[in-house]
């Protein structure tokens, strides 16, 4: 969190802070710490210290002093931020702090995670 609040992540922390759909990931770490269907995002979202993290850097990132999301995290990490909170906007109860975080650099859904979001709503449960 110090390093949003700062406005620049320099270390490497992104897949396990704000997960992302498995698939879209390229790495091993990507696919390690992926979030691979919507009962996985609900679990994470719910669980009381990894949803409590993801809601608080959500929130951090939303009020970080940085002038774009690229200067925030960098590339591709940019992405990745909006491919999760995409991702946990659709699962959430409550998506506020998510959508708010789109909202703050100016963003719309990531559509790579919407049409993820999509099948597995229409078909097999993984993303």
């Amino acid at each position: 969190m110090a390093e949003l609040a700062a406005g620049r992540k320099t270390s490497h922390w992104m897949w396990f802070v704000f997960p992302q759909a498995r698939s879209l990931g390229r790495s091993s770490t990507a696919a390690f710490y992926g979030i691979g269907s919507l009962a996985e995002a609900q679990a994470y979202l719910l669980h009381p210290v990894l949803g409590a993290r993801l809601i608080r850097a959500a929130q951090s990132a939303t009020t970080a002093p940085a002038t774009s999301l690229h200067k925030l995290f960098g590339s591709p990490d940019n992405l990745k931020f909006r491919s999760s909170m995409t991702l946990f906007a659709a699962v959430a109860a409550d998506p506020t702090v998510f959508d708010a975080a789109l909202a703050r650099w100016g963003l719309s859904p990531d559509p790579l995670t919407l049409d993820l979001l999509a099948s597995a709503r229409l078909g097999p449960d993984h993303l």
